[in-house]
C-alpha cells in the first residue's frame, strides 16, 4: 500500500506521525507525493487559530487530490481530537477522522477504511517509528500532556494531563538512536522541566539526564520547552558540567510584566525570570538563551509592551520568537474582558520583533572571527554554493537560523566540522571550513 504522510505543527506532532507510520511499516511503501498515494495521512495541529486554519486549508487541498486519484484520506491529530463532531459534518469528503485517543487502534481503523485485512502487529510506540528526520538528529518525546493550566492555552484540553515515559524506556530509545548514528538528541514535551512528576512524584528531569549521559557514543542532548519556575540550580549545574549537554536554554516565558503573567495564570514573575536568566548567563557565559513572548493578551497596555522591550534589551536573548494572542475556546482567557483589536496586536508584535532583530544582529556580530568547533552539516544551498550547518546554538527546523559554510572539500549530511565565522546577520552566520 502506497502511503503519503503530511505532518503539521510542532516536533511533538512529528514524533506522533513517525509512530503512526511505525505501526504500518510492514505493509506500506512511503511515497513523497500525495498524487502517488493510495492512502493519504494528515496529522494536524489545533493549538491556535492560525494552526487550525492551516489544517483546514490542507485538508481541502488533499480532498482535491483525493478526487483526482481516488486515494483514501485519513486526518489525525489535534484537530479531530478537539473538534471531531464538527469537522465530520464540515468535511464529509474525509474518509476517517482519527483522534489521538484512537492511535493505538490505527491498524484496525485503516483496515476498515481501505477494506483490507493487513495484520498490523507493530505497537504504537516511540521505540517503533519511521523517522522523518535525518540520521544525525532525533526528537525524543519524553512525556505528553501538561499539568500547567495557563489561561491562554488549549493543550491540556487536547492532550490531557502529564503522562511521562519511564526513564528506562527513554534510555532504550536514545541508546538505539545513538547506535544508528544520531548526534543531536532533542528532548521534547509540553513541559520538559516537569518530566516524571506523575511517575516519580518529583521533578525527575535531572535523574533522566544522568542516565542518558551514561550512554556510550558521540552525541549531545538538547532540552526544549523549559518552564522558568522550575529551571532548578541542579539542572543548570548539570548542563554546565556535562559535555554531552548542549548549553541551550529554551525557556518560553510568554511575557515580562507581572500583571500580565498573573492574568495568564503563570507562576513566574518578572524578578524571578530576570534572576534566573542572569544566573544562567553567570554560570554558563556561553549559554544560548531562547524564549517565546506573546503580545495582545487581555489587559495588556502600550506601557506593558514598552516594559517588555526594555526587558529584552536587558536580557539580550540570542533567539526570540513572538506571536499574537489567540482566544481559544474553553480556556480561562475567554472569560476576560479587554480583548485587544487585531491591528493593535500586530503593531505590538512588529515593535517587539524589530527590537529583537537588532539584538540578535548585535549578538551575531560578536561571533565574527570566532571558530565554531561543533558545526554539523544539514544541507547544501545551490544558489550560494555553500553548505548549510547548525551548531549547539541553533535548534532544528530553522527555528533559530543556521550557518552558511564555504567548504574546502565535499561534505556529507551530519558531518561535523570547524567553521571560522566571517560575517553575520540577525539570523545567520557565514564562515569557512577550517582544519
Amino acid at each position: 500500500m502506497k502511503v503519503f504522510m503530511q505532518s503539521l505543527g510542532c516536533a511533538k506532532n512529528q514524533v506522533d506521525s513517525e509512530m503512526l507510520l511505525g505501526v504500518l511499516k510492514e505493509h506500506i511503501e512511503m511515497v513523497a507525493c500525495a498524487m502517488e498515494a493510495e492512502l493519504i495521512l494528515l496529522n494536524t495541529c489545533a493549538f491556535i487559530e492560525p494552526a487550525r486554519k492551516e489544517a483546514i486549508d490542507t485538508i481541502f487541498e488533499l480532498v482535491e487530490v483525493k478526487k483526482e486519484t481516488k486515494a483514501k484520506l485519513v486526518v489525525c491529530g489535534c484537530l479531530p481530537q478537539r473538534y471531531k463532531e464538527e469537522i465530520i459534518s464540515l468535511i464529509p469528503e474525509v474518509d476517517r477522522f482519527v483522534t489521538i485517543d484512537e492511535y493505538k487502534n490505527l491498524g484496525n481503523i485503516l483496515n476498515q477504511v481501505m477494506n483490507s485485512n493487513f495484520h498490523y502487529n507493530k505497537e504504537y510506540s516511540p521505540l517503533n517509528r519511521i523517522y522523518a528526520t535525518p540520521n544525525y538528529m532525533r526528537y525524543v518525546k519524553i512525556s505528553d500532556g501538561c499539568l500547567n493550566r495557563c489561561a491562554f492555552c488549549a493543550i491540556p484540553l487536547i492532550r490531557g494531563t502529564l503522562k511521562s515515559r519511564t526513564i528506562e524506556d527513554i534510555v532504550s530509545e536514545v541508546t538505539q538512536e545513538v547506535k544508528d548514528g544520531a548526534y543531536e538528541i532533542n528532548l521534547i514535551s509540553q513541559d520538559t522541566t516537569k518530566y516524571g512528576y506523575d511517575l516519580y512524584k518529583k521533578l525527575a528531569l535531572v535523574d533522566l539526564l544522568k542516565e542518558l549521559v551514561k550512554i556510550e557514543g558521540d552525541f549531545k542532548i538538547r532540552l526544549l520547552y523549559l518552564y522558568p519556575e522550575i529551571v532548578t540550580d541542579e539542572l543548570i549545574k548539570f548542563i554546565k558540567t556535562n559535555a554531552k549537554m548542549m548549553k541551550y536554554f529554551d525557556i518560553p516565558i510568554q511575557h515580562s510584566e507581572d500583571k500580565i503573567l498573573k492574568a495568564m495564570l503563570r507562576r513566574s514573575n518578572k524578578k524571578m525570570i530576570i534572576d534566573l536568566l542572569h544566573k544562567i548567563r553567570t554560570e554558563i557565559p556561553d549559554a544560548t538563551l531562547r524564549t517565546t513572548l506573546m503580545v495582545g493578551f487581555p489587559f495588556e497596555e502600550e506601557e506593558d509592551v514598552d516594559q517588555m522591550i526594555e526587558f529584552i534589551k536587558e536580557i539580550q536573548f540570542d533567539h526570540m520568537g513572538a506571536f499574537t494572542f489567540s482566544l481559544e475556546e474553553n480556556t480561562p482567557a475567554t472569560k476576560y474582558p479587554n480583548i485587544i483589536p487585531e491591528d493593535i496586536k500586530i503593531r505590538r508584535y512588529e515593535r517587539l520583533m524589530q527590537v529583537q532583530q537588532q539584538i540578535a544582529y548585535n549578538r551575531k556580530l560578536k561571533k565574527i572571527s570566532t571558530i565554531i568547533s561543533d558545526a554539523f552539516i544539514i544541507g547544501y544551498d545551490e544558489e550560494s554554493f555553500m553548505y548549510i550547518a547548525r551548531s549547539d546554538e541553533f535548534a532544528p527546523d530553522e527555528i533559530d537560523g543556521c550557518i552558511y559554510v564555504a567548504a574546502k572539500e565535499e561534505l556529507s549530511l551530519g558531518q561535523r566540522i570547524q567553521v571560522k565565522i566571517l560575517d553575520a546577520d540577525a539570523y545567520t552566520l557565514t564562515g569557512e571550513q577550517v582544519e
